[in-house]
């Protein structure tokens, strides 16, 4: 009976001495933990969506602590809470137009199909089975991966059968912007004043004609008239610079393929035309008046 009691002494000893060390090597060894992380993560969205490239809220906390992220690195926080970061960081407030997600495809039911889907409905599958279903290379194939992937309401798919966003709900958060296959969905200004170019397909003439009713055809309309070098055709592609759009919607007026939204009516085409014909011929009278001068 001596020796269990004795053992069970050694053993306490023992354990209050091991925990002794310990306690004293965690105090040695600990790693002290800037106070203002936790400050920075009460402002950011909590939904770890991930859009930020950080592994969660917390990861994306580090990160701006760390510098290695911007304080607007959470598009779900908004805002405000990024000018709360700034200011935890000791920096100014972040400044810039609000940024939504869109969608560069207005194909759907416009788009040709080369067969009928029947597997899983997914993008990403569909794009397996022989490059998915569309002719268009660079349609949306409406299966709704983006719509999966958004955690905030913001994303479904519309009546023609495209993925469409709702800029009031949509934080920009980029999820969607990864789930997407073929990498249609981008950054746009939320400002509806501002055109937006609905078609990613960097086919030319013919060949992007073929394959969608609505397709930009690269024809360049919308570049020549435009007024302040906003718009340009890249490989194939109308592409605005939001820095010089000032939102006139001239080049929608001269897309002839309703690529550019939103989409004048065929009213607005009309009147814009007959404006356009009635300036060509002014000019053409003053440069005939000047020739008999």
């Amino acid at each position: 009976m001596g020796n269990v009691i004795a053992a069970l002494l050694v053993l306490g000893i023992l354990g209050a001495l091991f925990g002794l060390v310990l306690s004293v090597a965690s105090k040695i060894f600990e790693v002290k933990k800037d106070p203002r992380e936790e400050e920075i993560l009460s402002h950011l969205a909590g939904a770890n969506c991930g859009g930020c490239g950080f592994p969660g809220c917390g990861g994306c906390a580090a990160a701006i602590l760390a510098g290695t992220a911007p304080v607007t690195a959470c598009a779900p926080a908004g805002p405000e809470n990024a000018a709360a970061i700034a200011k935890i960081m000791g920096q100014e407030a972040p400044t810039g137009e609000r940024q939504v997600a869109f969608v560069r495809c207005n194909g759907g039911a416009n788009a040709v199909k080369r067969y009928e889907y029947v597997g899983v409905k997914d993008c990403v599958s569909a794009t397996k089975v022989a490059g998915g279903p569309l002719e268009c290379a660079f349609g949306c194939l409406g299966f709704g991966s983006c719509v999966n992937a958004c955690q905030f309401g913001a994303m479904s798919i519309g009546p023609n059968g495209t993925a469409v966003v709702d800029p009031d709900k949509c934080t920009n958060c980029g999820a969607c912007m990864s789930a997407c296959p073929r990498k249609l969905i981008v950054s746009v200004p939320a400002n509806e004043k501002k055109v937006k170019v609905a078609c990613a397909n960097k086919d030319k003439g013919k060949a992007a004609m073929s394959v969608c009713k609505s397709s930009c055809i690269g024809c360049g309309l919308c570049q020549r008239e435009c007024k302040k070098d906003a718009i340009h055709v890249v490989n194939g592609v109308a592409v605005i610079d939001y820095d010089k759009c000032v939102g006139c919607k001239l080049c929608t007026k001269v897309c002839p393929r309703d690529a550019i939204l939103p989409a004048a009516t065929a009213e607005e085409k009309e009147k814009y035309k007959a404006i356009k014909k009635a300036q060509a011929e002014k000019a053409r009278a003053a440069a005939e008046a000047a020739k008999g001068e």
